[in-house]
């Protein structure tokens, strides 16, 4: 009903008007439409209304009084404020001044004072650009440094609004003050003004002392060179010079005073004649010519009191320049010296040259004599690598045959006067065998070219054959002989390790009278380690380093076991396959010999090898045998043992021969025996392989040759056949024949 944006004393004056209403129509007792109760009831409604509105109008009230409270200490706070900052400026000993909207707001007294002519213009509303335009103009300012210097003018548009860098002022009486701006908001600029007078004039007369202490350093530093200094200015009159410059011209004291003229200094030199080459009138004028034209000149003139000098001149940043003088008496007199000596030495070192040349020359031809020497021993080598390549075929091939005749002799001679002489021939040919084999072992071993075929095998096919092939030799001295067996597969070359195991256990025996000997295997992280014990006479520790060397005895008894080369053989084989040999002994008590091999893994059961089965040599051979071989005395005695054990023998020297006898049978052979080299276009395994396709059938086959078996290894698994070296041992070809023919005959196509 009352509307609350009128003032509070207004809405009481309407509430009292309202009040005062209602309780004269209350009082009336004619009232209209009700009874007196009705209208005491709304009287008593009424009454309360008043009073809560009169409750909010006393807090109104109350609060309009404290917002009218703080309103006074505000304002109070204010003009307090306006004092204290008053105050404040007029302390300042700069002067400030604040502009609000480019327009001048506050001010001291010390910036309306800055410059007396323009007091009357520093009043509240100055525009800004109209401040730093009267600046310029007026009377009492010299000069302005940057930034207000260099702009156009500080009024229209030459006025930066974003500059807030210091500027420095000159007043009138060497007066100095800094102008800085600083913008307080958007609208709001600050200019300080800070009068520096003390400080330019400290700082200049700082300057000029360090001006004047480099200038003493400066003359104290050219007063100590050991060479003359004098400095010229750009007009030419002398500025600072030492004493040495004066002494070594010659010069007299009025001449190296300050302001002297270079043209005077000159002109005493030429007429005194003091330095040589400069008597012509217009050197000055070419001196200076040069020195502006390319910055400077040296010259090397002699002096008339006989010293020689070196003088250089350098133009200076402020196309002054400055002379050196240098006495080089010495060192020229020492050059020319230092000349004569290089001049001899010249010739000395001119001499050793061309000795040296023909050195060279020698050398030259020299290495050339080497180079050739180089070649042929090299060609040396190849010739006796093919030699014993050949050798090894060529001087086999008579004992393989020899070898096999007297063993068909001794089952001749068997319980006849000759049987004694037959063993005794068939033991001076194993001598030979093995000699030959120590010689050729030796000859590959020491070639450089040597070739190792290294595999993975069993060693226990190396233990079986040590076992097949000395036992006998024990026996026969009473010795006992036991090899452990051993399943451990191993990475080496299996035909020079053979050989290593078989030296070992041959001189083994040879050097053991009563006892044993033991060889096994003890297993040694990733390794193996192949041992020989004896129980024989044993090696002292003096002669344990030397008996690897070729033609050594531990004793000097005479033996039938060779010539001391088999140790060699084993140390060689070992340094050559990388294998640690080691020896153990005790004089008296016997030896152990060592080698440590690479274990590798066992392959799966199915990739093992067949064992051959022991053949029972009593029976008869009842087998159709073909023998190829080009040797017709060993063709003869290999056909000589194989009848005598029962074989129907066809022999043939070449492949066709084979050929016509498989014809004229008209079946195949039941096996297969081929010399490897059967000529030069011809060999064992073609051969086997063309009696193989003439019949259809996949004949058992040995091939026997001198060359390494490694060499045939590949061949031998593709095409099935087994590899045999010379000279043959009888009983390994027997039972190998025999494991042969009685595996199945597998049937291919004809031909």
């Amino acid at each position: 009903m009352i509307d609350p944006d009128i003032p509070l004393e207004k809405q009481v004056e309407r509430q009292a008007k309202v009040i005062e209403a209602l309780i004269r129509r209350a009082n009336r007792e004619d009232g209209v439409g009700g009874s007196v109760y009705s209208l005491f009831q709304s009287a008593i409604a009424l009454q309360g209304e008043v009073w809560a509105k009169t409750r909010d109008l006393e807090q109104a009230l109350d609060t309009l009084g404290r917002a009218s409270s703080k309103l006074k200490i505000a304002e109070y706070a204010r003009e307090q404020t306006e004092r204290n900052l008053a105050d404040a400026l007029d302390a300042m000993e700069g002067g400030f001044a604040l502009f609000t909207d480019g327009k001048l707001e506050v001010f001291n007294d010390q910036f309306k004072g800055l410059l007396s002519d323009l007091k009357e213009r520093i009043t509240p509303g100055l525009p800004l650009e109209d401040f730093f335009a009267a600046l310029e103009q007026s009377k009492s300012v010299t000069s302005v440094a940057p930034p207000l210097s260099g702009q156009p003018s500080l009024t229209g548009g030459g006025f930066d609004p974003g500059w807030n860098t210091p500027s420095v002022v000159e007043l009138v009486g060497d007066r100095w003050f800094q102008i800085t701006r600083k913008t307080a908001s958007a609208d709001k600029t600050v200019l300080l003004s800070t009068e520096i007078t003390h400080i330019v004039r400290q700082n200049r007369l700082e300057k000029n002392r360090l001006i004047d202490e480099h200038g003493f350093f400066l003359q104290a530093a050219f007063d100590h060179m050991t060479q003359g200094v004098c400095t010229f200015s750009s007009e030419g009159t002398l500025l600072i010079n030492n004493e040495r410059f004066r002494e070594l011209l010659y010069l007299p004291i009025g001449l190296v005073q300050k302001g002297t003229a270079i043209r005077q200094i000159v002109d005493f030199v030429k007429k005194h004649q003091l330095l040589a080459g400069m008597s012509t009138d217009d050197e000055f004028g070419q001196l200076l010519e040069e020195i502006r034209r390319s910055g400077g000149f040296e010259r090397i003139v002699r002096h008339a009191r006989g010293s020689i000098l070196n003088i250089r001149v350098h133009e200076l940043p402020d196309q002054g320049f400055i002379m050196n003088v240098l006495d080089i008496t010495a060192e020229t007199r020492s050059k020319e010296t230092l000349e004569e000596m290089v001049r001899e030495r010249t010739g000395e070192l001119t001499e050793a040259n061309r000795r040296l040349r023909e050195q060279h020359e020698e050398q030259i031809l020299i290495d050339e004599e080497l180079r050739r020497a180089k070649t042929q021993a090299e060609e040396a080598v190849r010739s006796k690598t093919r030699f014993f390549a050949a050798a090894s075929h060529d001087l086999l091939q008579p004992v393989n045959a020899a070898k096999l005749l007297i063993s068909t002799m001794s089952d001749s001679a068997a319980d006849t006067p000759f049987a004694d002489m037959v063993g005794r021939l068939g033991r001076s040919f194993e001598s030979v065998e093995t000699l030959l084999h120590t010689l050729l072992d030796i000859s590959r071993l020491d070639s450089v070219g040597a070739e190792f075929t290294i595999s993975t095998f069993p060693i226990g096919d190396l233990l079986n054959s040590v076992r097949e092939d000395y036992t006998p030799v024990a026996e026969k001295k009473k010795i006992e002989l036991r090899v452990v067996p051993c399943s451990v597969w191993v990475e080496s070359d299996h035909r020079y390790l053979l050989r290593s195991l078989q030296n070992l256990v041959t001189n083994a025996i040879q050097y053991t009278k009563t006892g044993k000997v033991l060889v096994g295997c003890r297993r040694i992280g990733e390794t193996v380690c192949l041992e020989v014990w004896d129980t024989g006479i044993g090696i002292s520790e003096a002669d344990q380093p030397r008996i690897f060397s070729e033609f050594t005895r531990v004793t000097s008894e005479r033996s039938e076991f060779g010539m001391g080369l088999g140790l060699s053989i084993v140390d060689r084989a070992c340094q050559r396959l990388g294998h640690a040999l080691s020896v153990r002994s005790k004089v008296g008590e016997g030896s152990v010999f060592s080698i440590v091999l690479p274990v590798t893994p066992t392959p799966p059961v199915e990739e093992l090898p067949l064992q051959m089965e022991t053949a029972d040599l009593s029976e008869g051979m009842d087998l159709i045998v073909l023998i190829v071989e080009d040797n017709p005395d060993v063709l003869f005695a290999t056909a000589r043992q194989v009848e005598s054990w029962g074989g129907s023998v066809l022999t043939a020297s070449s492949t066709p021969q084979a050929l016509e006898q498989v014809r004229e049978i008209g079946m195949a052979p039941d096996i297969i025996l081929a010399d490897y080299q059967l000529g030069e276009d011809d060999d064992g395994v073609k051969a086997i392989m063309a009696i193989r396709q003439e019949t259809g059938t996949r004949v058992p086959a040995v091939v026997i040759t001198a060359s390494p078996p490694e060499e045939l290894a590949e061949s031998a698994r593709v095409y099935g056949f087994t590899v045999l070296p010379k000279p043959v041992k009888l009983s390994r070809l027997r039972s190998l024949m025999d494991w042969k023919t009685r595996q199945p005959v597998v049937v291919c196509a004809p031909k």
